[in-house]
């Protein structure tokens, strides 16, 4: 069987996921909407890099994409900025009947105990009314902060500890919105930037530590969060941007599930737009990495490297991406509402071995 998709937005993560779709057997592509007027009338493989043509042309035209009843529509679009208007997005596809795999916003991947149910319930009515299903993976990408951890535990004889960690050089990252005006490097030290106001770590990364903590049985008490920046010791090149010496050059922060008093859940990013930065922070394996370490008997310390044409900072957008499109099938042929990772079978890359 093949399933009709709809990629919805064409920036970094959405431009690898075209690209996934287009290689994936099992997935037709009938259309691709896109933000930008320059982008419109574009081919959908000159949108995805390619050097060939797929026959589908990018519009603007939101109602006519969804008068195409896909069976899935592939949500990329950025939200960090845009929380509500992207709420109200999902909600639309899915009064249409149409299911939705999103990497945002974040916090919907485990909504339960960071949204109230006022904000819940609306998104499962939308999604009951449609008759359709919703999952969102989140943006690190998210499989290394939930089946990762998840498969260690399941060989563990007893848990102390699990800490979920991305370690990252972000200087290739090229997106200047989320590195300048949401993380805040660049600015002042004092100056907090959005992803740093009070609360907005618990909301975006609490929903991880909260599935985690269902998916372990582990009654929380709360849920915290702590940052640490440092600034650069002189002038920084990133893009086309200089990093002024003294401005904010590195970010470390932690979402901490604390239970019985102790934190024994932790997500931590480390981010440096210099590798030579904070070096007594973690220290990733390769240029870049995700860590997993569950602490017990036995300890586990797994560390994935990731490269796509030598640049890590891509790899995990291009991870991002395909774990979406991987799930669309299981998706799809899930019981209609809002999905989490624990509802979903294990999802793999069939088909794209050649």
């Amino acid at each position: 069987m093949k399933y009709r998709v709809v990629q919805w937005s064409t920036g970094n993560v959405g431009r690898r996921a075209l690209r996934s779709i287009i290689a994936r057997p099992e997935l037709d592509l009938v259309g691709v909407w896109v933000s930008s007027a320059a982008k419109e009338g574009k081919d959908a493989g000159e949108l995805a890099g390619l050097d060939r043509e797929i026959g589908v042309t990018a519009t603007q035209d939101a109602q006519a994409l969804l008068a195409l009843k896909p069976d899935c529509i592939v949500h990329t679009a950025m939200a960090d900025d845009r929380l509500m208007e992207a709420v109200e997005d999902l909600k639309t596809f899915l009064r249409a009947g149409i299911n939705v795999v999103s990497s945002s916003p974040v916090f919907l991947q485990y909504p339960y105990g960071t949204l109230p149910d006022e904000a819940i319930a609306p998104i499962v009515e939308a999604a009951e009314e449609g008759g359709a299903s919703l999952w969102v993976n989140g943006i690190d990408p998210g499989w290394a902060n939930d089946w990762l951890p998840l498969l260690l535990s399941s060989g563990s004889e007893r848990i102390d500890a699990i800490v979920c960690s991305e370690i990252m050089d972000y200087s290739t990252y090229d997106n200047p919105k989320v590195l300048f005006d949401i993380m805040g490097f660049g600015s002042a030290l004092d100056d907090l930037p959005l992803l740093l106001q009070p609360g907005v770590l618990t909301l975006a990364w609490g929903s991880v530590i909260r599935q985690l903590a269902a998916a372990l049985d582990i009654e929380l008490d709360s849920v915290t969060q702590h940052f640490e920046r440092l600034p650069a010791p002189g002038p920084l090149t990133v893009g086309s941007r200089t990093i002024a010496e003294g401005t904010a050059a590195a970010l470390r922060f932690q979402v901490h599930g604390i239970s019985a008093g102790r934190e024994v859940l932790t997500l931590e990013h480390v981010t440096r737009l210099h590798p030579d930065l904070a070096p007594d922070w973690p220290q990733p394996a390769g240029k870049g990495c995700y860590r997993v370490e569950v602490k017990g008997e036995p300890d586990y310390l797994l560390d994935l490297q990731l490269y796509s044409n030598g640049d890590h900072a891509e790899a995990g957008v291009v991870g991002t991406a395909a774990r979406l499109v991987s799930a669309i099938p299981a998706v799809v042929q899930s019981r209609p509402g809002l999905l989490t990772a624990m509802d979903l079978p294990l999802t793999t890359g069939r088909g794209l071995v050649s």
